[in-house]
């Protein structure tokens, strides 16, 4: 779609990873599995629903109470391994993604991965997108709150030397959801795994391949675009 040249655009565009980017979240509902089956333990599908988009020391002691005899930082350092090895056979890009990212370039507007995922797999996803496209990488292992909280999205807007509401933060789960709009940024929620309801202030959408710089205008200049109405 052709771009209105005098809407504003965002200073700075802060992606989700694990269901936003890329769709992960099989990936660690699978190594989720496969820890619960070793050990014995009981895991359901809404166990695992819950735990997307939660920090993955919250994960660990969700799996622990579960039953898994392991303390959540044992747990959190076998799920990242696991994961690390299904990404580096594949990064599954979500639709639209990589078009979107390539706009984002073309533009000159900065973008960073705020995830609660390691650096070790953010890295992976940044090494494989458009050269340049990642600015900073914020990842659950740098931080002392994780989302919900809202310190991962400051963080990043700080790194890139912009207000949080000057920039446009994609989302695919409650808790990234919560911890972008408490920080002021303007917030897209696209789901996954998991539905994206109507919140105050959340922009929605079906599909990152429903975005492009003027929506991304849209939002950034306060208006809430809900696209998946």
């Amino acid at each position: 779609m052709p771009r209105d040249s005098s809407a504003a655009l965002p200073a700075a565009v802060l992606f989700d990873m694990d269901g936003t980017l890329v769709d992960s979240e099989p990936y660690w509902m699978r190594a989720e599995r496969e820890i619960v089956a070793e050990h014995g333990a009981t895991w359901t599908h809404e166990d695992e629903l819950g735990a997307v988009g939660q920090a993955l020391l919250t994960t660990g002691s969700m799996l622990r109470d579960a039953g898994v005899p392991l303390e959540p930082a044992e747990i959190v350092t076998w799920l990242v391994s696991r994961v690390n090895e299904q990404l580096r056979e594949t990064v599954p890009w979500r639709p639209g993604v990589l078009e979107l990212l390539e706009d984002l370039r073309a533009a000159s507007i900065p973008c960073a991965i705020v995830t609660m995922s390691y650096r070790s797999q953010a890295q992976v996803v940044a090494d494989g997108a458009p050269a340049g496209t990642f600015v900073h990488l914020v990842t659950g292992d740098e931080v002392v709150h994780g989302k919900p909280h809202p310190e991962p999205y400051l963080v990043a807007a700080g790194l890139l030397g912009v207000p949080p509401e000057q920039c446009v933060a994609i989302e695919d789960s409650g808790p990234g959801i919560t911890s972008a709009l408490a920080s002021g940024a303007r917030t897209l929620g696209v789901p996954a795994e998991v539905p994206v309801p109507p919140r105050p202030g959340l922009s929605r959408a079906a599909s990152l391949k429903q975005i492009d710089l003027e929506v991304l205008g849209q939002i950034a200049s306060g208006e809430v675009v809900d696209l998946l109405a």
